[in-house]
C-alpha cells in the first residue's frame, strides 16, 4: 500500500473541515457550485488519470499547491492587519471548534490555524514524492504504522 494513504486520509479530512468552515461564513449560489462541481469532475478525472502514470509527480503538484495555498493565506494575513478585510471578524463556529481556538477567536486565528494545515500538507505530499512508494509511512509513530499495515493487509 501506498506508505502515507493515513496521512492522506488525514489531509482529505482537514481539507473538508476548511471546507465546511468557510461555507458557514457564505453559502456560495447554485451557478458557482455548479462551476464548481464541473470543474472538480474535470479535475478529478485528469488526477486520476496522471496518478496512475506518476504519483510521485503528482504529489510533487499537490505540494507546490499547498505551498501556494500558505502564500495565499499569508498574503490574506497582511490584509486583515491593515485592516482591508475581516479586521474584528469573529472565527465561524465550526473552525473554532475543530481547530480548538479560543471562543472569541477571529478570523485572524482561524487564518493561522489553516496556513499551518496548508504548510504540513506541503510537506507530506512532497515527501511522499521522494520516497520509495513502499516506504514505511513516516508521519505516524511506528505502533500506528504497523497496526494500520495490518489492517491494511486484511483488505
Amino acid at each position: 500500500g501506498s506508505p502515507g494513504l493515513q496521512a492522506l486520509l488525514e489531509e482529505a479530512e482537514n481539507e473538508r473541515m476548511h471546507l465546511l468552515t468557510f461555507l458557514e461564513m457564505r453559502q456560495p449560489s447554485w451557478m458557482f457550485r455548479a462551476a464548481v462541481l464541473l470543474a472538480q469532475g474535470a479535475y478529478f478525472n485528469m488526477f486520476f488519470i496522471s496518478y496512475l502514470i506518476s504519483p510521485k509527480f503528482c504529489h510533487a503538484v499537490v505540494g507546490y499547491l499547498e505551498e501556494e495555498a500558505v502564500k495565499t493565506y499569508t498574503h490574506l494575513l497582511h490584509d486583515i492587519d491593515a485592516g482591508h478585510v475581516w479586521k474584528d471578524k469573529p472565527a465561524p463556529k465550526t473552525g473554532i471548534a475543530y481547530w480548538k481556538l479560543s471562543p472569541d477567536a477571529t478570523m485572524r486565528d482561524l487564518i493561522l490555524a489553516v496556513r499551518a494545515d496548508e504548510a504540513s500538507h506541503s510537506l507530506v505530499n512532497h515527501t511522499l514524492s521522494e520516497i520509495p512508494s513502499d516506504a514505511p509511512n513516516p508521519f505516524i509513530e511506528p505502533a500506528k504504522a504497523d497496526a494500520f499495515s495490518k489492517a491494511e493487509n486484511k483488505l
